[in-house]
């Protein structure tokens, strides 16, 4: 049985693979596990072109996560402008922006103490 942080990686990586899909861009992990007091451990962040991208995303990492681990998200937000939509997993939290949006708000900034690694995509 997998542990707590192979889950998380295991779940990372299908998020990923469900952005991928779908060519969402700038795709960013960022690992919080030595910050005290947050709340989860990772965030995944990536860009989409339009809220119709963005929605796109959202639905791609959802279903991906659920046919492959059976798991459904605690809680997403977000979804009615799709400008910055939010999905947490509880340990892993997704940020899925547009692009401007995400350059306003540069949550990567805000939380420049994590360990933050560009993911590379295939396509």
């Amino acid at each position: 049985m997998a542990n707590k942080k192979e889950n998380a990686m295991i779940l990372m990586e299908e998020i990923i693979q469900g952005i991928e899909n779908v060519k969402g861009e700038s795709i960013q992990k960022m690992d919080l596990r030595k910050i005290e007091n947050t709340p989860f451990e990772f965030f995944v962040i990536c860009s989409g072109n339009s809220n119709t991208q963005v929605s796109a995303i959202v639905n791609s990492i959802q279903k991906n996560v659920s046919k492959r681990l059976h798991e459904k998200p605690l809680h997403t937000e977000g979804l009615e402008m799709s400008e910055w939509v939010l999905i947490d997993y509880v340990n892993v939290v997704v940020h899925v922006f547009q692009r401007k949006t995400r350059e306003f708000y540069n949550i990567e900034e805000l939380w420049g103490d994590a360990i933050s690694t560009q993911i590379v995509s295939n396509y």
